[in-house]
């Protein structure tokens, strides 16, 4: 695999201008096995758009940039989980995702699945906490109510699960606000392996995107954004290296799957939650239900 800043000097944009970066054949099925910070609150609710979900706000506590930062998120008065109370479908075959990481930021947040109503929260690494080498240049998050098993192994690639929602990479042009709940459109999907997990990445776009009409698979992406699908992955491979790992690497020999695919990945992975939620898998993986 080429190193980072020769794979960085094939993307359309160039290394110079701040690299770009940031979970038909359908998917073959899952097979069973195999100093502290001094907090302030504040309550925000975003001014709603065509693509945003107005019923949900954020509540932040604790300063940015610091290990107490939270956003939690509320329905109402309610404190509610983004990961166990928001509802996966939209309607019409649309998504609900959750944007953790808005475009041109830098910090590695993430929703913790392992803490009570599941908050964003900065990701922490040797006790520090976690920032990219180099901005966003899309909106990063998850899917509500997906679950990626690490102990069913998908039969072609031969891996389980990270333990995780499904990531989205959601490649529209306009940044979205950290915490706030979009309709997304799903694409299409590439199936990650990072230190022999498998980390699906739905690749997505917001439906008040001025493109969201005309892009619905994959073969929209190449034609009206060229190049944005090997600019993901190429950024997905590499950005790791920087944290002294090796290259991640993915399955189907490095293909962005189609749309078919992904919903397929989106409803299998929603089943494998729905176990998990019901307690007919059960909970050994330390995550919260609540």
């Amino acid at each position: 695999r080429p190193d980072t800043m020769a794979a960085m000097s094939a993307l359309p944009r160039a290394l110079s201008t701040v690299p770009k970066v940031l979970r038909s054949k359908a998917v073959p099925a899952l097979a069973r096995p195999a100093v502290p910070i001094r907090q302030r609150q504040l309550s925000v609710r975003v001014q709603a758009g065509p693509a945003e979900v107005s019923a949900f706000s954020n509540e932040q506590k604790g300063a940015k940039d610091s290990f107490d930062y939270r956003v939690f998120f509320k329905q109402g008065s309610k404190t509610v989980s983004p990961w166990h109370e928001i509802p996966l479908y939209a309607g019409d075959g649309n998504l609900h995702y959750i944007c953790e990481i808005p475009k041109e930021t830098t910090a590695k947040m993430e929703v913790a699945t392992d803490k009570e109503c599941t908050p964003i929260e900065q990701d922490v690494k040797d006790k520090e906490l976690r920032y990219y080498p180099f901005p966003i240049h899309w909106n990063y998050g998850l899917l509500p109510q997906t679950w990626e098993d690490p102990e069913l192994k998908d039969q072609r690639l031969g891996v389980g699960g990270d333990n995780d929602p499904v990531d989205v990479v959601e490649i529209s042009s306009k940044a979205h606000q950290q915490g706030g709940v979009y309709k997304v459109k799903p694409l299409g999907v590439y199936a990650m392996i990072d230190d022999g997990e498998l980390d699906w990445k739905v690749i997505a776009i917001s439906l008040d995107d001025p493109k969201a009409e005309v892009i619905n698979d994959v073969a929209d992406i190449e034609k009206h954004l060229p190049g944005e699908l090997e600019a993901i992955k190429v950024w997905l491979s590499n950005y790791k290296r920087s944290e002294g790992k090796s290259l991640v690497r993915f399955g189907f020999d490095g293909r962005c799957l189609d749309r078919n695919s992904a919903r397929r990945v989106i409803h299998e992975t929603h089943e494998l939650y729905d176990a998990l939620k019901t307690g007919a898998r059960p909970n050994d993986g330390g995550l919260s239900l609540i």
